[in-house]
């Protein structure tokens, strides 16, 4: 009786963790999110016909009077005035860009497919900031083409030099600069009303609060505040000449929106979700 004897060879199977999407992957998620939604296309379809059509409104119905010798306002002050109303639009997106994920708990896939977290606020940010520079931009010289035209028609028109044109891409760096802190914001709060309540708080209604306050803490704290250090670089006349110049308003305002993505950051690295 002969017996056989037959051997198997068993491989041994190491399994690897798969390997993490590369930041070009992460960017282009990000974007399909974004836009897969039809919120996206209404707020910014909102940011561009509120702000450049209540511009050319607003010019067109007081151009006689910025004509006449009563008037005690530049033409400057109307000729991107609907973009403080687009400034409502930019803080939407951004909440949205984020808030909406944590709202179906869909934020859970996208830290499961990319467990380096800032590589998800970073994608984001990459994708909201220069999209609300171009489309504020846009708005704001749709504004002043449409505006201009009334008030060259009683000979005070504005043309695009200086100020003038410093206030069209101003008005897109001032966007996309909302649009950024609302990003973080939405990551530190994580509730859609509860970010863009806050936000509109501090750029519109906060720093003009602040003004209340007595002394030379009070003035300093109103040119501090985000929404009145950043608006003087979209806008050719300054609302209040009391505020800071366009671009040291701005530099101080650039700097409170990073630090809003620096604390974004630092709390999404700890937190479990």
């Amino acid at each position: 009786m002969t017996t056989t004897t037959v051997g198997r060879a068993v491989a041994d199977t190491t399994f690897s963790a798969p390997a993490a999407p590369g930041f070009g992957s992460v960017v282009k998620a990000e974007w399909i999110k974004l836009f897969s939604v039809r919120s996206t296309w209404w707020t910014l379809g909102a940011t561009v016909v509120l702000g450049a059509g209540l511009t050319v409104v607003l010019c067109a119905a007081n151009a006689e009077w910025l004509a006449s010798e009563s008037a005690d306002e530049s033409p400057g002050s109307f000729i991107t005035w609907g973009m403080m109303i687009a400034q409502i639009c930019a803080a939407v997106i951004g909440a949205l860009c984020v808030t909406s994920e944590y709202g179906t708990r869909m934020v859970q896939a996208t830290f499961a497919a990319v467990p380096s977290r800032g590589r998800v606020l970073v994608a984001k940010s990459l994708i909201v900031g220069p999209l609300m520079f171009v489309v504020g931009t846009f708005t704001a010289l749709l504004g002043y083409f449409g505006g201009n035209f009334f008030l060259d028609a009683q000979g005070i028109g504005m043309p695009m030099a200086g100020a003038v044109a410093r206030s069209m891409y101003g008005s897109g760096l001032f966007m996309a600069g909302i649009a950024l802190f609302s990003v973080g914001v939405g990551f530190v709060v994580r509730h859609t009303a509860g970010t863009i309540t806050i936000v509109l708080a501090v750029i519109l209604i906060l720093g003009n609060m602040v003004m209340m306050v007595p002394g030379a803490f009070g003035e300093w704290l109103g040119k501090l505040m985000p929404g009145n250090a950043g608006q003087a670089v979209s806008t050719p006349v300054p609302f209040n000449p009391d505020l800071l110049s366009a671009w040291p308003g701005f530099g101080v305002f650039a700097f409170e929106v990073v630090a809003v993505l620096a604390a974004a950051w630092m709390l999404l690295r700890r937190r479990d979700v």
